[in-house]
């Protein structure tokens, strides 16, 4: 039987506890302070926020940032870039999670000549900056006579390396006598893939799903080498551009950090919605059976 813990020893872990509690909750505030200025921010008007940056209450209240990015005004065509962005996310985020986890379940289970050296190439790729790959990029994309496209800007991110070697770590811890007793039912590799594999893969694809939306929509390099319009323009590339002063004259602190703060929000809410998920995901194929 366990000793009861003495008084002192109780209170000085108490102590410890409410110390740690404090700095943590420090800590947590000044990580979100950037957040709350840039929020308080959006609704100040622009004197206001050059001569008063830090000040956590707009005075006046203004919605004139809000307007003016959705009114395209300013030389901004904010309703342009989030389009843009918001449709080659979706249809990136989909052709990832469906040529990834074909490519996955392919190098998980599929015997075939020369698998070993794929899977060596594909942590290989891993490791390989992106940007070493900006110049051969352009280099294809202008051999194919596809640039300035959304074809340039959709087709080389269906597929990443990152996604196939999740989706193959996930697919090999399944067991092996699920897909025995398919086969012996009479299923094919395709069908055993989809109806029954497939299904069980729900973490790991709501995390190849939320790294793909995510790594879609903050995409800044691909685009700068693959578009040149504005028709074409992103929201990444589009705000580069904007706050790099580009676009319009003057500071503009408000609908710089406007336009910046909606560029975040699909972001946040789909890792919020699905972060339980997200960390299941992100421990799949740890433990094998």
């Amino acid at each position: 039987m366990t000793a009861p813990m003495p008084t002192a020893a109780r209170e000085r872990r108490g102590t410890l506890r409410l110390a740690g509690t404090l700095v943590m909750s420090l800590a947590a505030l000044l990580y979100l302070m950037p957040f709350v200025i840039q929020l308080v921010t959006t609704f100040k008007t622009d004197p206001q926020a050059a001569s008063s940056p830090l000040s956590l209450i707009p005075n006046p209240f203004s919605l004139d940032a809000y307007r003016k990015l959705f009114s395209g005004s300013e030389g901004v065509a904010f309703p342009t870039w989030l389009g843009n962005s918001a449709f080659i996310a979706v249809v990136v985020t989909a052709g990832r999670v469906f040529f990834d986890s074909l490519a996955g379940y392919a190098l998980s289970r599929l015997r075939f000549r020369g698998r070993g050296l794929l899977t060596v190439l594909l942590i290989s790729v891993m490791a390989v900056p992106g940007v070493v790959l900006m110049i051969p990029k352009f280099l294809v994309v202008q051999y194919l006579g596809i640039y300035d496209t959304y074809t340039a800007m959709i087709v080389p991110l269906l597929v990443d390396a990152v996604g196939i070697f999740i989706m193959k770590q996930f697919f090999e811890s399944v067991p092996r006598e699920i897909e025995e007793a398919a086969r012996v039912d009479g299923a094919g590799v395709v069908r055993t893939y989809w109806s029954v594999v497939l299904p069980m893969a729900r973490p790991a694809l709501i995390t190849l799903t939320i790294l793909s939306f995510q790594g879609s929509w903050n995409e800044f390099t691909h685009f700068v080498v693959t578009t040149q319009s504005a028709d074409h323009a992103t929201l990444t590339t589009g705000l580069a551009q904007f706050i790099s002063g580009g676009l319009g004259v003057g500071t503009q602190y408000p609908l710089k950090l406007t336009a910046a703060l909606l560029a975040t929000i699909p972001v946040a809410i789909v890792f919020f919605v699905f972060q339980r998920h997200f960390v299941r995901g992100g421990n799949a194929g740890a433990l094998k059976e």
